[in-house]
């Protein structure tokens, strides 16, 4: 069983809109892992998704803008392509029929805890490893 690990508060994740952290995958690659609400009874008032678009290499979250969160999805910058928060299930744009790579965590008391035996939490933030300026190079006309 994993090393459980505190996180952040549901909270701020609430408050915030998403909550960025890395983790070191079961190969020993760093990977971004973001924490987003989901208002859903059976799964609980946050879920844990890897940082990367189904589609192609297109981060979700990115440091100082977040991930856009509409309607209770994920919205993928560059194609515009929406992620079901809850689930991580799209269906539309180029990455749809597919699902986002989970990441296991709980909640306890208002607190968010990595628990997936795959991730070992290494720091709050993103990899050192941007884009440039860490945008994306968007090719939707999605407006928000």
């Amino acid at each position: 069983m994993a090393v459980r690990h505190r996180l952040t508060s549901v909270e701020t994740v609430l408050e915030d809109g998403s909550w960025l952290f890395t983790v070191r995958d079961s190969r020993g690659d760093e990977e971004e892992v973001i924490l987003v609400p989901c208002d859903d009874d059976d799964r609980g008032p946050v879920e844990a998704w890897v940082n990367r678009c189904t589609h192609e290499e297109q981060r979700l979250h990115r440091e100082g803008v977040g991930a856009v969160i509409r309607d209770g999805g994920i919205v993928c910058p560059k194609h515009g392509s929406v992620f079901e928060s809850c689930s991580g299930y799209c269906d539309n744009g180029e990455a749809a029929n597919t699902t986002l790579v989970d990441v296991g965590i709980d909640v306890e008391d208002g607190e968010v805890y990595l628990t997936d035996d795959d991730a070992s939490f290494l720091r709050e933030g993103g990899t050192s490893d941007d884009d440039g300026d860490g945008g994306p190079s968007s090719t939707s006309h999605v407006q928000f």
